[in-house]
């Protein structure tokens, strides 16, 4: 069970950081990264040469394995509450588990993830070794749902600072974080607890409305909220002749309502936010450790 940070620890929050001229955020020496521990799982582990180890037996059994294969994958930091409903939520929306690279400093909660067809690395998701075991400087996307704030922007910067071009997605308690996250990288900021507020806000006032919403954010299960391409076919038509539900209209770098004057009809290059029927899931396979 994740535990909250404590007041005192949110207060201090921003005096861990500085910045430069440039506005920039930068850790201050030893911010969070003065201890650190790395566990090797009792699983199957992928050496940097590219061999694997056989369950049990470090010294025999090894196995050729291509490195070359994990890119433009998905890391997530933490594989809590919050990295565990990320993960199942891409993997719904389509992506493969052996697409995704988990980080977590337990050896358990590893273990736990390559139990459920995940690739695992052992280790602090802060430091730039661990990171690097876990080719983000290859990776397409990175998911930070760490357990505090300030972890959360030392991952980001750590991140950023490997890879210029992934898309990166962080968890924040605290609203008032969020804006530090945005700075040191992170792309998109979910504020954990005022999207819980919200969606209190909106079952009380309507219960079927907050059943649909729900439903939605829970990928893989009913309904879906997706976002593909559009096709040959729906090219030259309206949203709402599509034969899924099109809710918003992704043009460039606008995202617009499907009933916006600008949409007019679909373009070939254009992507559509949907309402889906979610597919059925698949059953679970073995992951690998990475070391």
């Amino acid at each position: 069970m994740e535990r909250p940070a404590s007041t005192s620890s949110r207060a201090s929050l921003r005096e861990r950081y500085q910045t430069d001229r440039s506005g920039e955020i930068l850790p201050t020496p030893c911010a969070g990264r003065c201890s650190s521990f790395i566990v090797v799982a009792p699983c199957r582990v992928i050496r940097a040469d590219g061999t694997m180890v056989a369950d049990g037996d470090r010294s025999v059994g090894t196995q050729h394995i291509g490195r070359s294969t994990v890119r433009d994958h998905t890391v997530v930091v933490g594989f809590g509450t919050k990295g565990r409903s990320a993960t199942r939520a891409v993997c719904a929306a389509g992506l493969r588990k052996d697409r995704i690279v988990v980080v977590d400093p337990s050896a358990k909660t590893v273990e736990a993830a390559t139990a459920e067809g995940y690739t695992g690395v052992v280790g602090d998701g802060t430091r730039t070794d661990v990171l690097r075991r876990a080719e983000v400087h290859r990776a397409g996307r990175v998911i930070i749902a760490t357990q505090r704030d300030d972890t959360a922007v030392l991952v980001a910067l750590t991140a950023r600072q490997l890879n210029a071009e992934a898309t990166i997605v962080a968890a924040v308690r605290e609203e008032e974080n969020a804006p530090l996250l945005k700075q040191s990288g992170a792309d998109e900021v979910i504020t954990g607890a005022g999207a819980a507020g919200r969606l209190l806000g909106l079952s009380v006032l309507s219960p079927s409305a907050g059943l649909v919403m729900e439903d939605l954010i829970q990928q893989g299960s009913g309904l879906d909220l997706i976002e593909r391409p559009v096709t040959k076919a729906e090219a030259g038509r309206s949203p709402r002749e599509t034969a899924d539900l099109v809710v918003s209209v992704v043009r460039g770098h606008r995202v617009l309502d499907y009933d916006d004057p600008a949409v007019g009809v679909l373009e070939p290059t254009d992507r559509v936010i949907a309402i889906v029927r979610a597919p059925e899931p698949e059953p679970p396979r073995p992951g690998v450790t990475l070391s």
